[in-house]
C-alpha cells in the first residue's frame, strides 16, 4: 500500500515536472542551452495600443499582453505586433567617405572660391592680375580680356565665382556627412558641368585666344581635382555614403 502511494506520488510529480517544461521558454525548462533574451513589442488593438512581453524573437515562451492601463486585452480584439530590437542589440554597420577626402575637396573649394573672388574683382577694376605676364603664351589681360571671356553676356569669372560658392556648401564636412541623396546627386552634377566647362574655355584659351591665364589655369587644375575626387567617392562609396547601411 506505501509503495504504490508513493508510486503515484513520483507519477504526479514526474507530470507536474514535464508540463512545467512545456510552458517554460526556450533554454530555461530543462538548462540546457543559453536563455532567451527577453522581446518587447508593440501591439496595436482595438482597445488602444498594448505591450507583449515573451521569449526571443522566434517566438519561443509565452507572450503576456497587457493594455497601456495595465488591463489585459479584449480576447476579440485584433492585434497588430511589430517588434522591437533589444536595447543591446549591435548597431548597424555603414560606410563613410574618410575624413581627409572630406577636408580635401573643402579646402580645395576653398582655394577656387578665393582665386575667383580674385578674377572676379580684377575683371570689374579692370587692374592688372599680380605676377602674370603680359606677353607671349601667358597673357592674363589678353584672356581677361576677350570676348571668350563672357557667356552668355556674363563674366567668366562671375560664373566661377556662383560655382565655387556652391562647392564650398557641398564639399564641407556636413554635406558629405548628410543623410540626403540630394545633396550627394547635386555634388557630383556640380563637378560634372564644372569639368565640362572648363574643357571649353582651355580649348577658347589654347585655340582661339591663343593665350593662358596662370590664375584661370589655377582654377581649372582645382576643378579637374575636385571632379576626380568627387567621382572616385561616388564609385567607391556611392552616392550616399552617409547613411547606415
Amino acid at each position: 500500500m506505501t509503495a504504490s502511494k508513493s508510486s503515484r506520488a513520483r507519477n504526479a510529480r514526474d507530470q507536474s515536472n514535464a508540463a512545467r517544461n512545456r510552458n517554460a521558454p526556450a533554454g530555461r525548462g530543462n538548462g540546457s542551452g543559453p536563455a532567451a533574451k527577453p522581446t518587447t513589442v508593440a501591439v496595436k488593438t482595438q482597445g488602444g495600443s498594448a505591450a507583449v512581453k515573451g521569449g526571443g524573437r522566434d517566438g519561443a515562451g509565452q507572450g503576456r499582453v497587457a493594455t497601456r492601463n495595465g488591463g489585459p486585452a479584449r480576447g476579440g480584439s485584433r492585434a497588430q505586433v511589430t517588434w522591437e530590437e533589444p536595447a543591446d542589440a549591435a548597431p548597424a554597420t555603414g560606410t563613410a567617405v574618410p575624413l581627409w577626402l572630406q577636408l580635401a575637396t573643402f579646402v580645395l573649394a576653398l582655394a577656387g572660391l578665393g582665386v575667383s573672388s580674385y578674377l572676379t574683382v580684377a575683371h570689374f577694376t579692370e587692374s592688372a592680375l599680380l605676377g602674370c605676364s603680359e606677353s607671349g603664351l601667358v597673357n592674363c589681360t589678353k584672356v581677361t580680356t576677350s570676348p571668350q571671356s563672357y557667356v552668355f553676356g556674363i563674366p567668366v569669372a562671375v560664373l566661377g565665382l556662383a560655382f565655387y560658392v556652391a562647392a564650398v556648401a557641398l564639399m564641407s564636412p556636413w554635406a558629405w556627412r548628410s543623410s540626403r541623396r540630394e545633396v550627394h546627386l547635386i555634388r557630383l552634377a556640380s563637378v560634372v558641368v564644372g569639368v565640362g566647362f572648363v574643357l571649353y574655355l582651355i580649348y577658347a584659351e589654347l585655340f582661339i585666344i591663343g593665350s593662358i591665364c596662370l590664375y584661370c589655369t589655377s582654377v581649372h587644375v582645382i576643378t579637374f581635382v575636385l571632379f576626380a575626387l568627387t567621382a572616385a567617392a561616388a564609385a567607391i562609396w556611392g552616392l550616399n555614403p552617409a547613411r547606415q547601411r
